[in-house]
């Protein structure tokens, strides 16, 4: 095979490849999803060319029904003058194979550009996704995700491989019927279209307008309710903890009652009607043709003739039935497609990282905010405003301040998660935004508050910010990141495997691996994220010394909330309501007696609380006084 979508899409420019993206929203779904399969394309053609040829020779045994009827009725009641009879069978049975035949094969050639086209949407949407702020994954749940790259490819999948040689198939087979029922005798032909226009009113009644806006509802239920089943599953182990049912994750609850509610509004209340009427025509024809019939018997001179030709159309009544089903199957698949190409579409739609075309280099390891102020999307009031302060290369800044205060935020902005509404943030003396953001990766390092382990070694692990590090390095890194102990305990030391089928290890240990991660990095500049949020006093204690071994020559920003933390920290930024309130170290934020004071007479007072026990009841003390 010849290069496919995904690689030609890749070799051209973000303003080419943008402009055929906005010229292939002029073009219909269909058009748009054949683009995804790239040299298998005519492979689909084909397949299609195929199928109408396979319903065309399906009609091939239904003309030999009636050859045969008609020597029969010609030559009654003398049946032995019958003679082609045998001839007929024969080529029933070839018509019969020949259709079997050419539809195998133009179901093969469909799916093959369907196998192609759906692995190159989850390609290129998964490429297209890597290439996003990170932010953006911050505010689309991963069920979500997973629903449009996997379920929606397998949805078009779907109407490719099957739907389009259907269509095809029955438009040759209307073709066929309307050639076929006009040829011998029009009036009886078009006492069996009756049926067939009633069966399109139907269905187009089902199908257009609130049938239209259902499918969407639809499957914006059914992404939700993938979404928030993923949460749901999360979440189990407090729902077991508290001995509760599905009902007390009412999000999950909620999602699969509305997704039931819509499917059984439209199915029970709104399609009943319509296609109870639908059925009954279709499986009724011969109530149409029948009086039809009798009505032009007693003028027709050749009675015999007649009576083959109603013969046929008896017989041929059969295939309408199945031609509707088809066209029925077809309309609905075609609207599930279109919602999922939609879905496709408003992902590669979501504005990537801009690369600018003569990216600048930073030069040293110094961070500044200017007047910096971000707004997220959909929200009102801005996280930061106005936010400004420095940090020099070397040194150690702290951002404290309530919750919700937009510390996080401006960590992650340093590197570029998301864009600054206004101001620049600058590293090295330039604007991230005029940096190549894998240059700018590789000057920060992060370490979240919570961290993910793959199921890899725990070498791998380590190894993700340095694919090339060899084990030396990445046991170096380690050892910095106090991670000795967890080595030692391991079956296999650092080649052990982690996660299912493989060891665990505890929220404190998973914090030092990431540490280690940083250490192996070897960035100039480290951001921090409430690194030890969730640690245990012994591995905080180990965290802690990691941290002087990660920040040793490094630019570090940091965020707390545990302000011992960030008592020796060169410079402490006390952020609250989003903008900056206070800044200095720690001793003149204490002279100053602002926020930065209150928040240490509170955090002082907070750690000498502790319980004792009382008689029989608890009794919460202060500095263990009763």
């Amino acid at each position: 095979m010849s290069e496919d979508f995904q690689s030609a899409c890749a070799s051209k420019p973000d303003s080419v490849r943008d402009s055929k993206r906005r010229k292939s929203g002029k073009r219909s779904g269909i058009a748009q999803l054949l683009d995804y399969a790239g040299s298998r394309k005519s492979l689909t053609y084909l397949g299609m060319a195929l199928s109408a040829l396979s319903q065309l020779l399906s009609f091939g045994p239904y003309v030999c029904i009636w050859l045969v009827a008609r020597d029969l009725i010609a030559v009654a009641p003398n049946w032995s003058e019958a003679c082609d009879i045998a001839m007929y069978g024969w080529w029933a049975v070839g018509f019969a194979l020949a259709s079997i035949v050419a539809y195998f094969v133009g179901l093969m050639c469909t799916h093959l550009s369907a196998f192609r086209c759906a692995s190159n949407i989850r390609k290129t949407t998964s490429e297209h996704l890597l290439k996003l702020p990170l932010g953006y994954f911050d505010t689309h749940a991963t069920g979500e995700l997973r629903r449009v790259v996997d379920g929606c490819a397998a949805s078009t999948e779907t109407l490719l491989a099957h739907m389009l040689p259907d269509i095809a198939g029955a438009a040759a087979m209307v073709a066929g019927l309307l050639v076929l029922l006009f040829a011998l005798d029009w009036r009886l032909g078009a006492a069996c279209l009756i049926s067939v226009a009633i069966s399109l009113g139907a269905m187009a009644a089902m199908m257009s307008g609130k049938g239209a806006k259902f499918m969407k509802a639809y499957m914006g239920a059914l992404v939700k309710m993938n979404k928030t089943g993923t949460e749901y599953v999360r979440g189990i182990p407090v729902v077991k903890v508290f001995q509760q049912t599905v009902y007390s994750f009412k999000a999950f609850h909620d999602a699969i009652a509305e997704y039931a509610d819509t499917a059984q509004s439209y199915a029970g209340t709104f399609c009943r009607g319509p296609q109870v009427l639908n059925l009954t025509a279709l499986n009724g024809l011969v109530t149409f043709l029948l009086p039809v019939a009798l009505l032009l018997a007693p003028g027709e001179t050749d009675f015999a003739h007649f009576m083959a030709n109603f013969t046929f159309y008896a017989i041929f009544s059969a295939v309408v039935p199945t031609a509707m089903t088809k066209l029925m199957f077809v309309g609905e698949a075609s609207q599930m497609s279109a919602d999922s190409l939609a879905r496709i579409r408003s992902v590669m739609d979501s504005k990537q990282l801009s690369v600018p075309a003569q990216p600048k280099h930073p030069a040293g390891g110094d961070v500044r905010f200017e007047d910096v102020s971000f707004t997220y999307e959909g929200a009102e009031a801005p996280a930061v405003s106005h936010v400004s302060f420095s940090v020099s290369a070397g040194s150690t800044l702290a951002l404290v301040g309530p919750s919700g205060g937009g510390k996080s935020t401006c960590a992650s902005l340093i590197p570029r998660f998301w864009d600054v509404s206004s101001g620049r943030v600058l590293v090295g003396g330039v604007d991230v935004r005029d940096m190549d953001p894998h240059e700018l990766m590789d000057q920060v390092a992060f370490v979240f508050q919570t961290n993910q382990l793959f199921r890899q070694t725990l070498a791998d692990n380590v190894r993700a910010s340095k694919p090339t590090a060899t084990d030396d390095e990445v046991r170096a890194a380690l050892s910095a990141a106090q991670c000795d102990d967890i080595v030692a305990k391991l079956p296999q030391g650092i080649n052990t495997m982690l996660g299912a089928g493989g060891a665990y290890l505890s929220g404190g240990e998973v914090q030092r691996v990431a540490l280690a991660r940083a250490i192996l990095k070897d960035a100039p500049i480290v951001v921090l994220d409430e690194a030890t949020a969730f640690a245990d006093p012994e591995n905080e204690a180990l965290i802690q010394r990691a941290f002087s071994k990660l920040a040793a020559g490094r630019t570090v920003i940091m965020i707390a909330h545990r302000l011992s933390t960030v008592v020796g920290a060169d410079q402490i930024v006390v952020l609250n309501q989003g903008s900056v309130q206070e800044s200095g170290t720690h001793a003149e934020l204490l002279s100053q007696e602002g926020l930065y004071a209150k928040m240490w007479a509170e955090y002082e007072q907070a750690a000498s609380w502790k319980i004792t026990a009382a008689t029989a009841d608890a009794a919460v003390t202060k500095g263990g006084e009763a």
